[in-house]
């Protein structure tokens, strides 16, 4: 990718001076900037694959939902070939939003401005009162469409570029696909939504909540710190009087690539030992696994997931599976562990997206998951647990969107703005032996070389011609 170094903001500051690679800094600038706003939509929002819902959402053909790629408005949706599609939703006459709904099944989209009607796919079908011909003689009615996206689908999940010519999904993910394997295509039945997506709107610039994505555990230790208080997590004091402490859960192995996706794969040891009183060395991956599901898989699916992976993959989900983590530019997921009152384990699958609503607002949009084949009854514990938990209803994330407006805020200070965000603290040891999957490998304690990814590949896209 070619860079234009000299790329400058209407004050004369260089685009590729708001980063010191040396230092590891970023100015504090970025989390307010509205000129910077603007170019992040053309050069990383109209540039890059983002991730827009799930195919469960639009199961039957006619079914769309609205979305939205930055700062651009789309219709995804299911044509009567059973393919999906991503419009733009401009109308391309008088430029109206074409449909106006969030949801909902139609083989017309028609625009209420003018009428103008266009298939799930995006093409023009015409115009009122055919014979008069309103759409005019000049432009051909198959260059009348709907601006369409590229569209790609993986385990279900939506993405869409406008970058036509650039990278496919999969050479985006790059070395982060051998881990995505491992959570979005465990079973030939697939994931499911339960329910449509949650949103709300926040006063905070999209990259508060994406850089927070790119793997930070560390803020657990201090923001969640009721997690072992009260928490899941909670214990007693033992005989020193030491009770809460989460620090345990930073260690283990964190991933990232050079598009800035990260996952902190967790240690299960220390709940492989809660639950089978064995020493997990001496356990198989098939044993783990059995003993200790991944999150949203029960008993009765392992054999699936034996099928569907190779040794190093099985060894990576009964050992330290990717558990939170970002794709870039703006999803996080979460596979996580819930411990119950009785010594149980429930799992949550979600997924988050941050849109970008404005240099200082964003929707966060938060969708749980369950493999289709859970029972019921299993499914319905999933669903309860993760909006107490995650999302924009969930006690975790509500502590989260309370950092994001304050940081955007601080941002626009005119001192303020001068000072840095610092991602000093680097792993010193690379991938614990045995590892079996690619990518950048830190071993240890959580630090910042996943989030510092992220901001490398941002400034990658902000300062390429």
């Amino acid at each position: 990718m070619h860079q234009n170094a000299e790329t400058r903001l209407r004050d004369g500051t260089r685009i590729s001076d708001l980063i010191n690679h040396e230092t590891r800094e970023v100015k504090v600038r970025t989390l307010s900037d509205p000129e910077l706003y603007e170019l992040e939509m053309e050069r990383i929002f109209a540039k890059t694959w983002i991730f827009l819902g799930h195919d469960t959402e639009i199961p039957n053909k006619g079914d769309f939902i609205t979305r939205d790629m930055g700062s651009d408005a789309v219709i995804v949706a299911r044509d009567r070939d059973d393919q999906i599609h991503v419009s733009l939703n401009v109308c391309p006459h008088r430029a109206m939003k074409v449909q106006t709904h969030d949801a909902g099944n139609t083989n017309v989209h028609m625009c209420i401005y003018h009428g103008w009607a266009f298939k799930p796919n995006g093409d023009f079908i015409g115009a009122p009162v055919e014979k008069e011909c309103m759409h005019g003689h000049m432009t051909p009615k198959d260059q009348l469409g709907l601006k369409k996206a590229r569209v790609a689908l993986y385990g279900g999940l939506i993405f869409a570029t406008w970058n036509v010519d650039g990278p496919t999904l999969e050479e985006f993910f790059g070395d982060a696909k051998y881990y995505f394997d491992t959570l979005f295509l465990r079973t030939k039945g697939g994931l499911e939504v339960l329910g449509p997506p949650q949103r709300f709107r926040l006063n905070a610039n999209w990259k508060t909540a994406c850089e927070q994505s790119a793997a930070d555990g560390f803020h657990t230790l201090t923001l969640h710190r009721w997690l072992a208080e009260v928490g899941p997590y909670a214990k007693k004091p033992d005989a020193e009087g030491k009770g809460a402490d989460l620090s345990p859960e930073m260690y283990g192995s964190e991933v990232w690539t050079d598009h800035g996706h990260a996952m902190r794969c967790i240690d299960l040891d220390r709940k492989i030992v809660r639950l089978t009183g064995k020493n997990p060395d001496e356990l198989s991956p098939v044993e783990r696994l059995t003993a200790l599901p991944p999150p949203g898989i029960t008993p009765e699916m392992i054999p699936e997931l034996l099928e569907r992976f190779d040794d190093g993959q099985l060894k990576l989900m009964s050992w330290r599976p990717p558990q939170v983590g970002g794709f870039f530019p703006n999803g996080l997921f979460e596979f996580i562990y819930l411990p119950q009152p009785d010594g149980t384990i429930v799992g949550a699958c979600a997924l988050h997206a941050y849109i970008p609503k404005g240099p200082d607002k964003l929707e966060f949009m938060n969708w749980i998951f369950a493999e289709k084949d859970t029972p019921p009854e299993l499914k319905a514990r999933m669903l309860r647990q993760s909006v107490q938990m995650l999302g924009t209803s969930g006690m975790v994330e509500m502590e989260d969107s309370d950092t994001w407006p304050h940081q955007t805020e601080v941002a626009k200070g005119v001192v303020s703005k001068t000072i840095t965000l610092k991602y000093q603290a680097k792993f010193d040891k690379g991938a614990p032996e045995g590892w079996p999957g690619p990518g950048h490998v830190g071993d240890g304690f959580t630090k910042d070389d996943t989030q510092w990814a992220w901001w490398k590949y941002w400034h990658e896209l902000m300062t390429a011609e």
